[in-house]
């Protein structure tokens, strides 16, 4: 149960060709200065034992980045402390930005995406990964999400 988002909200088409771009299922770098993955924000549904996952991008530092690059195939490598970093995926079925909320991306076993963990605020993504949805509001997720996505705004 999920949804993903293919890159950051700041990619651009042009990138695609440029040599110090990259857009990977996993990481994305623009221009040699700015560094990004993926990983997932997951969100229990209340009732069982399921789990509703945003497949969204995160801003690293380069440092960061760099460091997660290097383990990124190493066995171990989730016992790696967290790593700062931005949401960089709009969600627009929520009212408020998710651009710019803060977070924590957790390494995981090699050929898992990291999760991530926001900070724990009042808006509302933050609150429902902190409390849990419900399976109704999972299917308000997927109509919202399948309206976007057929009248092409997403």
């Amino acid at each position: 149960m999920g949804y993903s988002t293919t890159a950051p909200y700041v990619w651009d088409p042009s990138f695609a060709d440029a040599s110090d771009c990259l857009l990977s299922s996993d990481q994305y770098v623009i221009k040699a200065q700015h560094y990004f993955v993926k990983g997932l924000i997951e969100i229990p549904v209340i009732g069982g034992n399921d789990v509703f996952s945003w497949g969204v991008w995160v801003s690293l530092s380069r440092e960061n980045f760099a460091r997660a690059a290097d383990l990124w195939d190493i066995s171990g490598r989730e016992s790696e402390e967290p790593y700062f970093g931005w949401l960089t995926t709009e969600l627009p079925i929520y009212s408020s930005s998710t651009i710019n909320l803060k977070t924590h991306v957790h390494t995981r076993p090699v050929g898992e995406r990291p999760l991530v963990e926001l900070e724990p605020t009042e808006h509302p993504l933050a609150v429902e990964q902190r409390t849990g949805i419900t399976l109704e509001r999972v299917r308000e997720i997927a109509e919202a999400v399948g309206h976007l996505a057929s009248d092409g705004s997403e």
